[in-house]
């Protein structure tokens, strides 16, 4: 069906996990993942990583040294857990996520803790963020990057809206550096994670995706020279929990 879709030529196709499929279709797939997932993204993150999220993305937030009245642009942001941390230092936020499903829930989650002022949530694409050029002081990205098509659209997109000096801080899952500890976490990734999406979320091949789109994202050398290529400065790279995921860092020089 996939080959049917894309034809004779694949020049114009992209991944989506293990799946080649047109370009313009890759958006409209991750939006019916994270639909489908939405209700219990947060859950499933808790379940799947034993908490350990919660750990990765405060050490995301700490590496900005973020001061209070700053503007923050949290793409990708879904239930708003990045955005939350950074309420906690007193900045200003804009989320930024292309899916209405998971910007819903975040905002339930928001006015349940009381959380109004200081944050605004915005529909829209990493690609093409519906903001001004120079007006962010930090831009964060937290298991988003890997589902854009284009990655280094969506790379240039924040070196675009970062003021000079801006800081930005990318968290994804990455490619694990501990030859033990990679032959559990496949295991893990293949025999666990499917069948916990399925229990939880009814979802299995949201989670399989998930899988596959881990193992044909860029490793973390790989990636630092696509963000320093995007024209961002002063790359560094953090594995976190032994390379499960990565904390890449860059400035707006």
């Amino acid at each position: 069906m996939v080959a049917a879709m894309l034809g004779d030529n694949d020049d114009h196709a992209t991944s989506f996990g293990e799946r080649r499929v047109p370009e313009d279709k890759k958006a409209g797939l991750v939006r019916d993942v994270f639909e489908s997932v939405a209700p219990r993204y947060d859950l499933m993150n808790d379940l799947m990583s034993a908490g350990v999220h919660h750990l990765w993305k405060r050490r995301m937030v700490a590496s900005l040294h973020a001061r209070a009245g700053q503007h923050i642009v949290d793409v990708a942001g879904g239930t708003g857990d990045v955005a939350f941390r950074l309420l906690e230092q007193a900045c200003r936020v804009t989320l930024v996520d292309i899916n209405a499903a998971m910007v819903s829930v975040g905002r339930d989650r928001a006015i349940d803790r009381g959380l109004i002022d200081g944050l605004a949530w915005v529909c829209g694409d990493a690609e093409a963020l519906p903001l001004g050029d120079r007006t962010a002081d930090a831009y964060t990205i937290a298991f988003g990057i890997r589902n854009v098509t284009h990655i280094e659209r969506a790379l240039r997109e924040a070196r675009r809206v970062l003021k000079p000096g801006g800081r930005f801080a990318c968290l994804e899952f990455s490619h694990v550096v501990l030859p033990m500890l990679d032959r559990l976490y496949r295991a893990y990734s293949d025999r666990v994670l499917p069948r916990l999406g399925a229990v939880v979320t009814g979802d299995e091949g949201s989670y399989r995706y998930l899988v596959e789109s881990i193992r044909r994202f860029p490793d973390q050398a790989r990636f630092a020279a696509m963000i320093a290529e995007a024209g961002l400065g002063r790359v560094a790279v953090a594995n976190l929990t032994g390379g499960v995921a990565a904390l890449h860092t860059a400035w707006r020089l």
